[in-house]
């Protein structure tokens, strides 16, 4: 009996340790065609790890976003919202399903997932960010002046919110308050390209 119970410890331990190593194995896997370029492959690895289990969410926002780095954005969505439901209170589907509606222009979509963001976290970055990217695309230039200056107020060491200010007062036939903004801009980035072609531009 001892000898039956040992052997039997023995094969559900060499079980378990090949099936980690297989899981592992995708995992990194994963990453490393990532890393090549190789999106579609990447995301084929995590598909069994999608359906149930601990690592189902985590799977569906890898998947999500490989589609989306593969140009795939209505995939890309509807794993992110298949994210979203395993895990409502997940902030960082609701900003990955901000990404494919972006890229194709959905500015309206991705703000209202980029609000319920701001509702749960009212200071979080990323949203706040993807927030000013909506609003240029919508063209609505005193609500981008209006929220880039409380982001830069936020954020005072960060020169987006500032690009955003400066673009919105450009828009707006600001000349001197955008000069004044992007010299901002250079003093936190020397180099930044934008900000020293408006100035050049605009002596």
């Amino acid at each position: 009996m001892f000898k039956y119970l040992t052997l039997c410890l023995i094969f559900i331990t060499s079980t378990s340790s090949a099936f980690s190593k297989e899981i592992k194995n995708d995992w990194m896997g994963s990453y490393t065609l990532e890393a090549s370029g190789e999106y579609e492959k990447a995301a084929s690895l995590l598909v069994p790890y999608m359906g149930v289990g601990e690592r189902s969410e985590f799977a569906t926002l890898r998947y999500a976003w490989l589609n989306y780095l593969q140009g795939n954005f209505n995939d890309a969505a509807r794993a992110y919202k298949k994210a979203m439901a395993q895990n409502p209170r997940s902030l960082d589907a609701k900003l990955g399903l901000t990404l494919p509606l972006m890229a194709q222009q959905r500015w309206r979509e991705a703000m209202r997932y980029i609000k319920q963001v701001l509702a749960q976290a009212p200071l979080n970055y990323t949203a706040h960010s993807r927030l000013l990217v909506c609003e240029e695309g919508l063209r609505e230039w005193q609500e981008l002046e209006k929220h880039a200056k409380n982001v830069a107020a936020f954020y005072p060491t960060d020169a987006n919110a500032l690009v955003y200010l400066a673009r919105s007062y450009a828009w707006q036939d600001k000349t001197l308050l955008a000069k004044s903004i992007y010299n901002k801009v250079l003093i936190r980035i020397p180099s930044h390209l934008e900000a020293l072609q408006f100035i050049k531009n605009n002596p």
